[in-house]
């Protein structure tokens, strides 16, 4: 692509308060945005961070990336340290990715008084770090940090950090607005002075906004304008402090306003289900009100609205909904998204384009139980359920009926919490009784309701829940609030995920787990 997307969710987003990316976490988001048609995926910091470390090594055989490569991000040398013998800058050698992103000081301030060498060494520090990196093979990319407030500052110092690593060979140079305090005009005035000053091509440029000022968005589609190639965002405009560049909107403004091809064909459209799905995954109930993504994007209430959309949709829409992947509905009669749900539906290998009765009523389906608290977009596992069991008539087998079960906490004396569960199944005709304990009342179910399929259904063993995600929904409140649970189930080939929702958190579990054991045990 002619244009460079690069996405920093797993690093920088990951820094927003209230984030905290597990590995596995970081492998599925890294799968997702390969699928939206990311260019490139900054993986983390390794060797300053152990999980960023971990993430890179399991990288190498468990993501099949097909759109995106990985990027391991660090920092230059440190001062007065031979770049060969700096166990950082090795680090990011051993993560074996083709590209590294080093951030590099690029305001005269911050190298004086933060680092505190001088102007000379940090631009020795730039330079030999980045021959380093080609010199190894790597594809370098390099940061400025703080490079608007600095070019303000003392332009031609920052200038001559931009300088030092286009000569050093970096494929790209990065403005990073650290601070978010810039505004469109400011960053296409910035811009316009800097290829002036060094000579450097605007398209070997790249840029990185924060979203103090709410103008992330708009000051990265400024830069794009001004001839910038490269943009760097978070999904969701997750990041530290205000958070930073929105990767939706960027995207979809880009494409679709400014009309330049930034991602492979067919991937713009999946834009609002990958982004619930990471929504669901960093555990952040998503914004309704988020540009093109948000479930109210392209909400609109009765009256002049809605009499207008009956003759034509976009005179009220800016786009067409279904170009992001999103739904026009009509506030007082909840419009379903038929056409995400096909779109869905296809991706998991169902064609319901010639079963519009089935799509229908999977769609009213859908819209019932969303409006109960569910959400399927990072559940695909319980919604191809759903759908395979419409198309059966309601007669979608099952590994087992339940009779009933029983699930005890017991808080012993010596301080332990055990839990110990108790099912009661029918399989295959055979009345089934299993107890076991656990840690807690779901691992405890876990547990019983294998060992009462176990001998029917060996494969179990390769079973493993690897994740488990509980959220509180909007609008219900203390102890008999209503609990959404997402179960990711793994067998060591595929993973899936699962959702389940009532007011008992046990219950809720129990739902998403007779789905996760139905999936996995489908043939």
């Amino acid at each position: 692509m002619e244009y460079q997307v690069f996405d920093t969710t797993l690093r920088d987003g990951g820094q927003r308060e209230g984030i905290s990316y597990s590995v596995a976490d970081k492998l599925a988001v890294a799968k997702l945005l390969d699928e939206f048609g990311v260019g490139f995926i900054e993986g983390g910091w390794p060797g300053a961070m152990p999980k960023d470390t971990e993430f890179f090594q399991r990288a190498r055989t468990e993501l099949d990336l097909k759109n995106a490569v990985l990027v391991a991000f660090g920092a230059t040398r440190k001062a007065n340290t031979r770049v060969e013998e700096d166990p950082q800058v090795k680090a990011l050698l051993d993560a074996e990715t083709p590209v590294v992103c080093v951030v590099a000081k690029s305001d005269i301030r911050h190298v004086e008084r933060a680092l505190r060498t001088t102007g000379d060494e940090n631009l020795a520090m730039v330079r030999d770090t980045v021959r380093h990196l080609v010199a190894n093979g790597r594809r370098a990319f390099v940061d400025c940090e703080h490079f608007f407030d600095g070019f303000r500052f003392d332009p031609e110092y920052t200038a001559s950090v931009v300088r030092t690593a286009i000569d050093a060979g970096a494929e790209r140079v990065v403005m990073c607005d650290t601070n978010g305090g810039m505004l469109p005009s400011m960053v296409t005035k910035a811009i316009t002075e800097v290829v002036e000053r060094t000579g450097v091509s605007a398209d070997l440029l790249g840029i990185h906004c924060q979203n103090d000022t709410s103008c992330a968005v708009a000051n990265t589609v400024a830069a794009v304008e001004a001839g910038v190639k490269h943009f760097q965002c978070t999904a969701n405009g997750y990041g530290e402090r205000p958070g930073n560049a929105d990767l939706f909107a960027t995207v979809s403004n880009i494409q679709l306003k400014l009309g330049l091809q930034v991602l492979p064909d067919g991937c713009l459209e999946k834009a609002t289900r990958v982004s619930s799905a990471l929504a669901e995954i960093a555990n952040i109930a998503p914004d309704t009100h988020q540009a093109y993504v948000g479930a109210a994007a392209f909400a609109h209430k009765a009256g002049l609205h809605a009499s207008a959309i009956k003759v034509d949709p976009l005179l009220y829409n800016h786009v067409d909904p279904s170009v992001v992947g999103n739904d026009m509905r009509i506030l007082v009669t909840e419009m379903a998204g038929r056409a995400s749900i096909e779109l869905k539906s296809r991706e998991l290998g169902i064609d319901l384009a010639g079963r519009p009765d089935t799509l229908t009523t999977v769609t009213q389906r859908v819209k019932d139980l969303e409006a109960g608290g569910w959400s399927f977009e990072a559940a695909d596992a319980s919604f191809e359920l759903l759908v395979r069991d419409e198309l059966l008539d309601g007669k979608l087998a099952r590994p087992f009926s339940l009779e009933s079960y029983r699930v005890q906490v017991e808080h012993r004396e010596d301080g332990a919490v055990v839990s110990e569960a108790t099912v009661k199944v029918r399989v295959r005709g055979e009345r089934v009784i299993a107890t076991a304990e656990g840690n807690g009342p779901v691992n405890a179910l876990d547990e019983a309701l294998r060992a009462a399929l176990s001998q029917h259904y060996p494969q179990l063993k390769n079973f493993e829940l690897t994740d488990f995600k509980v959220r509180i929904l909007e609008g219900s409140h203390g102890t008999n609030a209503i609990t959404r649970v997402l179960l990711e189930t793994g067998d060591g080939d595929r993973d899936w995920t699962t959702v389940g929702v009532h007011e008992n958190i046990v219950e809720a579990s129990w739902v998403a787990l007779v789905d996760a054991l139905t999936y996995g045990l489908a043939e």
